[in-house]
C-alpha cells in the first residue's frame, strides 16, 4: 500500500519526496542554503536576522515540465513502451518576513512535495502485464478446436494521479549577536493523493478478429461445457459396449475374433459392423481391428471410455476458468482520494563571522504522515475505503557556505542529505503481483550537492549560474513503473532585477538531465527480463519581493 500510494508523488528539485525547489531564486543558482534573502524563509530560516528592520514580503510561481518514459522487455505485451507526462502551470511559494531588532518571524507557504498531476494515457506495464499473458493461457483452445485459438490481445488503459502536499511553515529566528542566530519553526503539511484510472474495452484476437474479451470467453465457456457433455456421452457408449463384451467373454468367447463370433452365430453382422465402426473411431486401422480377440476389443473400449471420462472432466473444468476469466475481464475503475496531516519540527543555525562569508545549517526532522483512503470505485481492490498507509517524510540535513567578499561576484555552495534510510518505504508492487514479497531498500541516503554564482553586473541588476549533482541511493528492489527514482545532473541560470530599493524581480529556468536506470525482473514463465526507466524535467521561475522598511 505504501509503494501505491507513492505513485506519481511528484518530486521535481530533491529528494525521493521533497521538492526542494521553493523559489525563483533557487531556480536560477540551484544553491541557496546560505540565502540571506526572503527565499531564506525555506533555505536558511536562520539567517533572515540578516535583513533589514520592517515587512518584507515574496510570491514566486514556476512552471513546470516532466516526462517519464518506460521502456520494458516483457515479451508478451502488444507495446513496451509508456509515456507520462505531467505539466504544471502554476507552482507557487508565498513568503512573509517580519524582522525587529534581533528577532525575525517567518511564513512559507508551498508544495513541500507533489504539486501536479501526472497522466499515462496507457498505463503503465505491471497493470497490462496479466492481460498480455491471457492468449498464452488460452493456448490449449486451440488444441481443443481450431476455431478457439487465441492469438493477441488489446485494451484502453489510462492512468493519472495527482498529489499536493501543502508546507505551511511557521517559525521565530534570533540573533544571539553579530555573528550567531538560531531557529525554531514547524511545518504544517495537509496532503492528498487522488487517483483516477480505468481499464476498459478489454479484446482478444480469436479467429482473426477482435472480440470482446469477457463475451468471446463466455460463449467459449458454453463452446467447451458443450464439447465435455460430448466427450462424457462418448465415454457412457465405450463403456457400454464394452459392458456388452462381457457375457461372450463368460461363455468361453475372450480368445475369438469378431469374425469367429459371427462365422459361430454368437453375434449377427451388424453386431460386428457396429462394434468395428466404433474401434474405427477410435482410430484403429481395419487390419488391427481383424486381428484383435474379444478381451482386447473390450480393454479398447474401455481404455477410450477412460479417456472421453479424463477428457469431459479437463473440458468441464476449462469451462468453469473460462467462464471465471470472463466474469474478470469486464471495465474496471479506480476513483480514489487519500488525505491526511503531517507535521515538520525545523531547527536551524547561522552563522557570519562577517560581511562575506555565511555558514548555515538547517534539519527538517521525519515527517510521520498517514494518509487515509477515501473512496468512491475500486474495481481492482488496490484502495479500500477508510484503510490507512504511512507516506512518512524523510528528514533533512541541510548546510550551505555563501561568499559575498566581491561586488561583483556572490557565490554559495549547498549540500542536502534525506535520511531515505530512516523510512520504510514498504514492498515493491511489481514482485507483489507475482505473490513475492520484496521490500523496496534504500542502499544509501540521497544526497545533492550544488554550486551557484551570482554576477553583480550593477547594483541593481545580476545574471546567475548554477549546478547540481544528486544521487538517490537506492536499491534494485526499490524501483519499479509505480514509483522510480533517476539519480541526475541539474543546470539552471536566470537574473535578478531590482527595479527599486523594495522591488525586486527574480527569473530562472533549470534543465534536469536524469540518468537512465534498467532493473531486472523475473517472471515465472517468462524468466528474466529488463525494464529501463527515464525522465526529464524543465522548470521556469519568476516572481517579486517586497519590502516596507
Amino acid at each position: 500500500m505504501v509503494a501505491f500510494s507513492m505513485l506519481l508523488q511528484l518530486a521535481f528539485a530533491g529528494g525521493l519526496l521533497t521538492n526542494y525547489n521553493q523559489s525563483a531564486q533557487y531556480i536560477r543558482m540551484l544553491s541557496r542554503n546560505a540565502a540571506l534573502e526572503i527565499d531564506a524563509v525555506f533555505y536558511n530560516p536562520a539567517g533572515l536576522v540578516k535583513m533589514e528592520d520592517g515587512w518584507h514580503f515574496a510570491f514566486y510561481s514556476q512552471t513546470i515540465f516532466q516526462t517519464r518514459d518506460i521502456d520494458t522487455q516483457f515479451p508478451t505485451l502488444n507495446s513496451g513502451h509508456y509515456e507520462g507526462e505531467t505539466t504544471i502551470p502554476v507552482f507557487p511559494d508565498v513568503y512573509a518576513v517580519y524582522k525587529k531588532n534581533n528577532w525575525a518571524y517567518s511564513l512559507g507557504i508551498g508544495p513541500v512535495g507533489g504539486g501536479g498531476t501526472a497522466k499515462f494515457p496507457s498505463g503503465i506495464p505491471t497493470l497490462e502485464i496479466p492481460f498480455s499473458l491471457i492468449p498464452g493461457q488460452l493456448a490449449a483452445l486451440g488444441q481443443i478446436d481450431p476455431s478457439l485459438a487465441v492469438t493477441g490481445y488489446d485494451l484502453d488503459m489510462s492512468l493519472e494521479a495527482s498529489s499536493t502536499f501543502w508546507g505551511i511553515q511557521l517559525g521565530a529566528s534570533y540573533a544571539v549577536n553579530d555573528q550567531f542566530s538560531f531557529y525554531g519553526g514547524l511545518r504544517l503539511m495537509p496532503s492528498t493523493n487522488k487517483y483516477d484510472g480505468a481499464i476498459r474495452n478489454i479484446q482478444l484476437q480469436a479467429g482473426g478478429q477482435m472480440v470482446n474479451a469477457a463475451t468471446w470467453l463466455t460463449g467459449a465457456s458454453g463452446q467447451v461445457d458443450g464439447l465435455a457433455g460430448q466427450a462424457s456421452a462418448g465415454a457412457e457408449i465405450m463403456y457400454g459396449t464394452a459392458n456388452t463384451m462381457q457375457p461372450v467373454i463368460d461363455a468361453g468367447y475372450g480368445t475369438a475374433t469378431l469374425a469367429d463370433l459371427e462365422a459361430g452365430g454368437v453375434i449377427d453382422a451388424a453386431t460386428r459392423a457396429q462394434v468395428e465402426g466404433g474401434l474405427q473411431l477410435i482410430g484403429l486401422p481395419q487390419e488391427q481391428i481383424d486381428a484383435m480377440n474379444v478381451l482386447q476389443v473390450q480393454g479398447t473400449y474401455s481404455a477410450a471410455g477412460d479417456e472421453l471420462t479424463a477428457t469431459s472432466t479437463l473440458l468441464s473444468g476449462t469451462a468453469q476458468t473460462l467462464a471465471g476469466t470472463a466474469s474478470q475481464l469486464g471495465d474496471k475503475e479506480v476513483k480514489t482520494k487519500q488525505k491526511g496531516m503531517g507535521f515538520t519540527p525545523i531547527i536551524g543555525f547561522n552563522y557570519s563571522p562577517n560581511d562575506d562569508w555565511t555558514l548555515a545549517l538547517k534539519y527538517e526532522f521525519e515527517t510521520k504522515l498517514t494518509l487515509e483512503n477515501e473512496t468512491d470505485v475500486d474495481d481492482m481492490g488496490l484502495f479500500p475505503d477508510g484503510a490507512e498507509s504511512s507516506n512518512d517524510i524523510p528528514a533533512i540535513l541541510a548546510a550551505g557556505v555563501g561568499y559575498r567578499g566581491l561586488d561583483w561576484l556572490e557565490a554559495q555552495v549547498s549540500f542536502n542529505m534525506y535520511f531515505d534510510k530512516g523510512v520504510d518505504y514498504g514492498n515493491n508492487i511489481r514482485y507483489a503481483t507475482l505473490g513475492q514479497q520484496v521490500h523496496r531498500d534504500i542502499e544509501s541516503n540521497y544526497t545533492e550537492l550544488s554550486l551557484g554564482l551570482q554576477f553583480n553586473v550593477s547594483d541593481n541588476f545580476a545574471f546567475s549560474v548554477g549546478g547540481m549533482r544528486s544521487e538517490n541511493g537506492v536499491s534494485p528492489e526499490y524501483q519499479s513503473d509505480f514509483s522510480y527514482s533517476n539519480s541526475s545532473y541539474t543546470l539552471g541560470g536566470g537574473i535578478m532585477w531590482k527595479i527599486t530599493d523594495k522591488l525586486t524581480f527574480d527569473a530562472g529556468i533549470i534543465n534536469t538531465f536524469y540518468e537512465d536506470d534498467t532493473v531486472t525482473f523475473t517472471h515465472a514463465g517468462i524468466g528474466s527480463y529488463d525494464e529501463t526507466y527515464a525522465k526529464t524535467t524543465i522548470s521556469m521561475a519568476a516572481g517579486i519581493s517586497y519590502s516596507i522598511f
